[in-house]
């Protein structure tokens, strides 16, 4: 709902007339440029092709849609933990993690170990074998799932695991169609780009037979929010008049839920699939119990219940391993992929036993699902964050970080709202608080090159690409948070004088 009605009614309960560092009244205060913190880590010497070489190569024999971040391409060359270092040595401090996909920390030495002495010992074999490491790990993958979620099935990548899950749904359920949420990114294989609900992800194509976008309980853009809806340190500018334990906004899109079960849908569907925390679409946190609510009324229906766990999981949201424990609820079906292996390419999907059996009826094969490299990675990797204490950290960091970001939201007017869990940050750039219409692309991309230029390296999401992604390693410090923070200060401060001299 970017624009139009949710944006005219975002900030409809502010004074008019209210403004923080508003253009008139901006005055120069640019700071000194913060201090990164120190890295006694050194990375060797870059000694591939020249950076000019590169780019042609990837002009002449890289898929165009395959696009890069920033007006001049990085090009990396080393990771290590929370940093980065590209091919003349420059180190930057890695806020989106690969895509939210480097967990525990680039090249993380117990992770690395463990993987090399795998290649060493056996690559592949598929799992029409038996090999000790795919045991060892779906014994302690399932291990940290709540009953009855104990029967898994590895895969390779999240679109993957998120394709087979909405196939086991239909196959258990004997029926079609799926529920999702407006704003859901969940693969781009064409079963589910069906419930991927961004229009820049959709191709002239036919996709989404049997899948239905229901309206997404956007408490900051949407059409009803308040002060007290989100799990989250920080709570949106919008005021509420509910009491305590009740959520207007939450009922409001609970009925919208249930309008779309009566008008889009047969009486009994196949599942609903959704993110405890949306990811692509710019972090965004839906009112408390409303997953709750809208499970049980999947279930009146026959279905089955998704979480897409491949940005959340893995103790990124800090009070919990998983994000749907955070809504108080058990899927029937988990998906999870990116942080899973740090890196290396795999995905899962944890179910039932009796759902999982629906699927043994006829042959279904993956060759790489289950290798054994892959699951000795994916095991260092739990043993990594039990041992490095990472899922606390998430929750103690995160949490600081928010708490530093929302006092900038209150600061400057281009920033309408700061939210997220843990280490899952997003924050949305918007003209001004009464209008919250998008900040211009261009506005937000050259707020976003000075980061880069200064150190810090952050993703971007939502429809309009208005929202910066905060998705680190799980192993940042307070010091690297801080650091972040006052880079974004700086970045913000040069965006206004920029706009002061036009």
């Amino acid at each position: 709902m970017a624009g139009g009605l949710g944006a005219l009614l975002c900030g409809r309960s502010r004074p008019l007339g209210r403004v923080a560092f508003g253009l008139r009244k901006w005055k120069s205060s640019v700071s000194v440029q913060a201090k990164m913190p120190p890295c006694d880590f050194v990375p060797e010497k870059y000694q591939s092709y020249t950076y000019e070489h590169m780019l042609k190569i990837r002009e002449r024999n890289v898929f165009p849609s395959l696009l890069t971040y920033y007006k001049k391409p990085l090009l990396l060359h080393q990771g290590y933990m929370q940093w980065l270092f590209d091919y003349e040595g420059r180190r930057y401090l890695d806020l989106f993690a690969g895509i939210v996909t480097i967990s525990v920390g680039h090249c993380h030495p117990k992770v690395t170990v463990a993987t090399q002495k795998q290649l060493a010992r056996l690559w592949h074999t598929t799992n029409i074998y038996m090999h000790p490491s795919i045991q060892e790990y779906a014994e302690k993958l399932t291990s940290l799932l709540p009953d009855p979620l104990k029967v898994v099935y590895l895969t390779n990548s999240g679109s993957e695991a998120n394709d087979l899950a909405m196939f086991l749904a239909r196959i258990y359920t004997h029926n079609f169609d799926i529920i999702c949420f407006r704003g859901g990114y969940h693969g781009g294989s064409p079963y589910t780009l069906g419930v991927t609900s961004l229009g820049p992800y959709k191709h002239g194509v036919a996709n989404g037979f049997g899948s239905s976008a229901t309206m997404l309980p956007d408490v900051f853009r949407g059409p009803w929010g308040g002060s007290r809806c989100r799990d989250s340190p920080v709570q949106t500018i919008r005021k509420c008049s509910c009491s305590e334990g009740v959520c207007q906004a939450k009922d409001q899109y609970i009925e919208q839920f249930k309008d779309t079960l009566n008008t889009c849908v047969p009486k009994t569907i196949a599942g609903f699939i959704a993110e405890p925390i949306q990811g692509v679409n710019g972090t965004v946190q839906y009112p408390k119990s409303f997953l709750k609510e809208a499970y049980q009324l999947v279930r009146e229906r026959g279905g089955v219940c998704i979480a897409d766990e491949v940005q959340t999981g893995f103790g990124r949201t800090g009070s919990h391993f998983w994000g749907f424990q955070t809504h108080d609820v058990v899927p029937d079906i988990v998906t999870m992929a990116k942080g899973i292996g740090n890196g290396f390419p795999m995905g899962a999907v944890v179910t039932t036993k009796e759902i999982a059996s629906s699927l043994a009826q006829t042959l279904h094969f993956n060759t790489f699902g289950g290798n054994p490299v892959a699951c000795v990675a994916g095991a260092a990797v739990l043993d990594a964050i039990e041992e490095d204490g990472l899922q606390k950290n998430s929750e103690e960091v995160g949490t600081y970080m928010l708490l530093e970001l929302a006092k900038l939201r209150d600061k400057f007017e281009i920033v309408g709202d700061v939210r997220g869990k843990g280490l899952m940050i997003g924050i949305e750039m918007v003209t001004n608080k009464e209008s919250c219409h998008p900040l211009p692309d261009e506005e937000i991309s050259q707020i976003w090159e000075d980061c880069k230029d200064m150190g810090v390296l952050i993703g971007r999401g939502g429809l309009h690409r208005q929202t910066f992604r905060i998705k680190p390693p799980m192993c940042i410090t307070k010091k690297d948070a801080d650091f972040a923070v006052e880079v974004f200060r700086t970045a913000l401060e040069r965006h206004m004088e920029r706009t002061a001299e036009k």
